[in-house]
């Protein structure tokens, strides 16, 4: 039975049945993630482990069959609905190295969602994938069990960038992989780029512009180098042996791959991601940015239903005990405020094309969006805030100007 007051942090394993009585009538996703990668980045914060980490203690089949379980307990809550169960509009599998479960294993992901959830008939499925773990029979596989879309994480086309970052692929594998992808039969394909890395120049990100473009595909992220805390990149600029990121370069840079891709007709939808068209654009995430629901299923997965949100522990091993035991395996939960829902509600749309409503704005937020406006950092179109250029460089400003 569905309980009827929201569920406190000691109660997470209640905060799945709670949700459902507000959940919406938007497009709902589903993200699965996936803990296994060959080598840790650098860079690299996500909750990820390496086969030497695991031991035995964990296995991409133990985690495929802890997957399985939960996500038929999430159905079986689904299915209380007094509605239809939801159909997916949309499906993410990240990590961590998704590719490394393989063709085969990738599909029986796919499989396992299918079994428990109604997927829509135009669904977008979309896979994460190392370029060094792909093949012309990997795209094949993929495209045969229902892939739609595939994103390949190239980071840069020169060799001494990505030893810094710890990516252990070949410049030239990442285009090689995203032509594979096309001639298997992908249409949407999207190629990660980092910028920024310590000891990158200008001529190295040209080239990797190069390569992307020569690449065919349809879609393009590019994210400023972050060094996070805790990361082995972190603590080698602690000690000084690799500079921090700057600033200005990281905003001349920016500006070089929005031209170059501008250029190319690939246009930004998002402050860091660039598109063909509405149609190459990622569904998925899309859902995120504009406050959708999803349900995020794997180890330190978070899923967000009818304005709560909750979390699976994080460590394979303890997330299959979990699934075996409960079902379930949410490690905590929240339930956001009106306060903190208008946060999120302007932090994300403000990034988009397409911008934020108006209407969105509280009072004390309509003025200074006029204020955003006369310092040139966004402009008014019908009734929506939309970023200006020199904006997009400082659309952490913007968010923290009309949240002052």
């Amino acid at each position: 039975m569905i309980p009827t007051a929201p569920p406190s942090p000691s109660t997470a394993a209640d905060a799945p049945e709670v949700v459902l009585r507000d959940f919406g009538t938007g497009p709902f996703g589903i993200y699965v993630h996936v803990p296994f990668c060959a080598t840790r980045c650098g860079y690299c914060d996500f909750n990820t482990y390496t086969a030497g980490e695991l031991g035995s203690s964990a296995s991409p089949q133990s985690w495929l069959t802890a997957l399985r379980g939960e996500l038929s307990a999430a159905a079986g809550l689904f299915a209380e609905l007094p509605s239809s169960q939801p159909e997916v509009s949309t499906i993410f599998v990240g990590g961590g190295t998704p590719s490394l479960l393989g063709g085969d294993g990738l599909a029986e992901v796919l499989a396992a969602i299918r079994a428990h959830f109604p997927l829509a008939a135009a669904a977008e499925v979309s896979t994460e994938s190392n370029p060094e773990s792909t093949s012309p029979a990997f795209f094949e596989r993929l495209r045969a069990a229902g892939f739609t879309r595939v994103s390949l994480g190239m980071q840069s086309a020169a060799e001494h960038v990505l030893r810094v970052l710890d990516r252990t692929h070949t410049p030239g594998r990442a285009v090689a992989a995203a032509r594979e992808a096309r001639a298997a039969g992908f249409e949407h394909v999207n190629l990660d780029v980092i910028y920024g890395t310590p000891g990158e120049t200008t001529a190295d990100l040209d080239a990797t512009l190069d390569a992307v473009l020569a690449a065919g595909v349809d879609h393009v992220s590019a994210y400023s180098l972050i060094v996070e805390d805790g990361t082995a990149l972190a603590r080698k600029v602690r000690r000084g042996e690799l500079p921090a990121p700057d600033d200005d370069v990281l905003a001349a840079r920016y500006e070089r791959i929005d031209a170059r891709l501008s250029a190319a007709g690939l246009d930004w939808y998002e402050v860091s991601n660039w598109a063909a068209g509405p149609a190459a654009r990622c569904r998925h995430n899309l859902g995120y940015w504009d406050g959708g629901d999803w349900l995020g299923a794997g180890p330190g997965a978070h899923s967000h239903v009818g304005g709560v949100r909750w979390w699976n522990v994080k460590h394979p091993a303890r997330y299959a005990d979990r699934v075996a035991a409960d079902g379930l395996p949410a490690a905590g939960c929240e339930t956001l405020t009106a306060d903190e829902r208008y946060l999120e509600r302007i932090m994300l749309g403000v990034r988009l094309r397409d911008g934020l409503p108006l209407t969105d704005l509280d009072a004390a937020g309509r003025r200074a969006a006029e204020q955003v406006v006369t310092d040139g950092l966004a402009t008014p179109i019908a009734g929506r805030l939309v970023l200006t250029d020199r904006g997009r460089l400082l659309a952490d400003a913007v968010v923290r100007a009309l949240l002052t």
